[in-house]
């Protein structure tokens, strides 16, 4: 639109017409050439029209370019993280037949020492990550099955498991032993597992929260008591000092480590009452201490973030789904979530945006369980399809490992040949 022309046209064009007088060839000529040159023979004022002409560089590209690096260096700005195609379909899927189709159970965990252990009905296995071979660990009794949760200790080596009868086992995965049973916290069966340190915490669908110091004879040494149904979902923070659970009465519960008591129940630190069903997902944000995501079941469908040292909601998303897990990526701001109906699919959202990066599908059941590798970089999902799928979504191992991989620290002249 050009506003000049258009208000030449409508005043002084028509008078220009009304006054015109008689002219020679010539200067009708001369006219015309003028009207090209300056493209006043248009007719209409909104009409589509070419690309516009290249403007010409009155100074050289290539001076401008020299002169600007030379007085002003941009900064330069963070390559956007692409998620390649391949990396949205599985790298390996696995067969998990007898996996319990269960919300309420914590049936995965991966160890620091690169094994992952799966619950199969009443049988633990362990798959080794580094080689790809798989052994049994444990078959318990029918009376006791079937197993209800599992959880490495930091060691990598012991590993919890919990049972439907109320009771937890400690096994030492290096020589397939049985070390002690758990027994007298809980009434029912123990769907949830936790460990700080020397301290492995249990939830039970009692409802209890029970601390318990492997070390020694009397392992009770710390209860929580605040949830009415079952507890599904614990988690403790990087720093050992904060418990979060969830649970199936829809409310999550921050504790505090420092004030827990022996002699009576401990009184919890923040009671949280927005999610409207069950909450199992939970995670403590990597770069963030006092942040918590959670996410809520079937009924609810959305990711809370949390400050838990004031208790405040900092956002609500709603996923569309039920929320079945949730994992922070070490390396980037970013976290993944697993979901079941409709689409049954893995989320990777950028954090605090929370803009969707990714969507992995591939299961047809829903995603019941998530286990991070070490590096960082794998993630394992396990659904109620019966099959364990493994995910390269936060990254390429092998770069992790050559950014983990220590610098040897050459001697002076170690290129130089020695005499000996």
């Amino acid at each position: 639109m050009d506003m000049d022309y258009a208000h030449f046209m409508v005043t002084q064009g028509r008078k220009e017409k009304d006054n015109s007088v008689p002219s020679s060839p010539s200067s009708d000529a001369y006219k015309r050439l003028l009207a090209e040159t300056l493209n006043l023979n248009r007719t209409r004022i909104l009409a589509f029209k070419n690309k516009p002409p290249v403007p010409v560089e009155l100074i050289p590209h290539q001076h401008t370019s020299s002169a600007s690096s030379t007085t002003h260096q941009a900064k330069p700005s963070k390559p956007r993280r692409h998620i390649p195609q391949v990396t949205q379909t599985s790298e390996r899927t696995l067969d998990a037949p007898d996996l319990l189709d269960d919300f309420y159970l914590n049936l995965l965990d991966w160890g620091s020492s690169n094994v992952l252990a799966i619950a199969l009905g009443s049988t633990v296995y362990l798959w080794d990550a580094s080689d790809g071979s798989t052994s049994e660990l444990v078959t318990v009794d029918e009376e006791h099955g079937p197993v209800t949760s599992v959880n490495w200790a930091p060691d990598g080596r012991h590993i919890a498991i919990g049972l439907n009868n109320s009771e937890v086992q400690l096994w030492d995965s290096a020589s397939n032993k049985q070390l002690r049973t758990l027994k007298g916290g809980h009434r029912c069966r123990v769907g949830s597992l936790a460990w700080n340190d020397n301290i492995l915490t249990t939830g039970g669908m009692d409802g209890r929260i029970i601390n318990n110091d492997v070390r020694v004879r009397d392992h009770i040494v710390e209860t929580y008591r605040g949830h009415t149904q079952e507890v599904c979902g614990l988690k403790w923070s990087a720093s050992g000092k904060q418990l979060a659970s969830g649970g199936n009465d829809n409310l999550v519960h921050i504790w505090d480590r420092s004030v827990a008591s022996s002699n009576s129940p401990t009184q919890y630190l923040h009671r949280l009452e927005d999610h409207t069903s069950a909450v199992k997902a939970l995670a403590w944000c990597p770069f963030q201490s006092n942040l918590l995501a959670s996410g809520g079941g079937g009924g609810d469908r959305t990711i809370k973030f949390w400050n838990t040292h004031t208790g405040a909601c900092l956002n609500s998303v709603d996923t569309g789904s039920q929320v079945c897990a949730l994992l922070w990526n070490k390396n980037e701001r970013e976290l993944l979530s697993s979901h079941g109906f409709t689409q049954n699919q893995l989320t990777l959202w950028k954090y605090p945006s929370m803009v969707k990066t990714a969507e992995l599908t591939g299961h047809t059941s829903r995603v019941l369980f998530l286990a991070q590798s070490p590096d960082g970089c794998t993630v394992a999902s396990a659904a109620g399809d019966e099959t364990l799928r493994f995910w390269n979504v936060f990254g390429d191992p092998n770069e992790a490992a050559k950014k983990s991989a220590p610098k040897k620290n050459q001697e002076p002249f170690a290129w130089a040949n020695r005499i000996r």
